[in-house]
């Protein structure tokens, strides 16, 4: 059994449901979650949640992400990308003829910043309870409001119109195939994704991606190189102060209760834990147990509890 984060690198054609359960039955455990929706057609990273760490998806799923896509100017399809239906096309020539290198920079550098963006037909946001994508299978199309999204850098790396390549960096709950279809849209010929690829995700990166495959070979020939690749849930939590419990106070650690100062102690040289500020809590074995922060006075409240599989609350 494992307790932690572990970054897969998604192939094309795998949901990120799939992932999971393909994961169960390598690592035969059922506690495993994912951290977000990534296209079947999309590759890259996806972070991966075992055992205690599945407290973390949500978090994981907030931080911001990093994407190579490939643009196909004058072809709109109803999916937003080339899985889907072909609704208009250009031929080459005529998205040569109309749109220009510097005018497809131009128009992606519009779109940095703040931008409130229409989410496509196909995903899998709900709308009165039913997810979009399904209604599409449908036939149905509805109206769907505006996301706030932030698109934090957007970079054409090299155009062979009608196709470019960009890398983007972007807030959680951005479509990419929704930026492709506006960057067109907005020269007028309009747009759609040819291919994604997601290289990072908060600090999950893509040179630390295994393939399901390369996972299986390990949990079968080198488990403990895999345990290796897997992230411990108290380093996502990195930044936070940790503090030491006293073996007299776990009893109050293991039932989620306030502790106060004098029952825990802090690491020579770390600085003072200030008001408001979260802490990492660890038994004297260097075991991590919780989430706290400090309240006002000397009290530390609990935020989010991590106990161990083998470490029953206390009765």
């Amino acid at each position: 059994m494992y307790d932690g984060m572990i970054t897969i690198y998604k192939e094309a054609g795998y949901t990120s449901s799939d992932v999971v359960a393909r994961l169960r039955g390598i690592l035969h455990m059922r506690k495993i979650g994912h951290t977000g929706t990534l296209d079947p057609a999309a590759e890259g990273v996806l972070p991966v949640c075992l055992g205690s760490a599945t407290r973390l998806c949500d978090l994981i799923a907030d931080r911001d992400k990093e994407y190579e896509a490939v643009l196909r100017l004058g072809t709109t399809t109803d999916t937003e990308d080339m899985t889907g239906q072909v609704l208009t096309r250009l031929t080459d020539s005529e998205v040569r003829e109309r749109v220009t290198d510097e005018a497809l920079r131009e128009a992606a550098g519009r779109f940095v910043g703040p931008y409130d963006q229409i989410p496509p037909m196909y995903a899998a946001i709900k709308i009165g309870g039913k997810k979009l994508y399904e209604l599409a299978r449908q036939g149905r199309t509805v109206e769907r409001q505006p996301r706030h999204v932030q698109i934090h850098a957007l970079e054409v790396v090299s155009t062979a119109l009608p196709l470019a390549s960009l890398r983007v960096r972007c807030s959680k709950g951005t479509y990419i195939r929704s930026l492709c279809r506006d960057i067109g849209d907005s020269l007028g010929v309009g747009g759609c994704m040819e291919h994604l690829l997601r290289t990072r995700v908060g600090t999950f990166t893509l040179d630390e991606a295994l393939r399901l495959d390369e996972v299986e070979q390990m949990a079968h020939d080198a488990p403990e190189r895999l345990r290796a690749m897997i992230r411990p849930v108290d380093s996502f939590f990195g930044d936070a102060p940790a503090l030491i419990v006293h073996p007299e106070a776990m009893k109050y650690l293991l039932n989620g209760n306030a502790l106060f100062e004098e029952q825990v102690q802090a690491p020579d040289g770390q600085e003072e834990i200030r008001r408001g500020e979260r802490v990492r809590l660890y038994d004297t074995e260097g075991t991590f147990y919780a989430l706290y922060r400090r309240s006002g006075g000397d009290r530390l409240i609990p935020e989010q509890m991590f106990l161990p599989r083998d470490r029953k609350q206390h009765e």
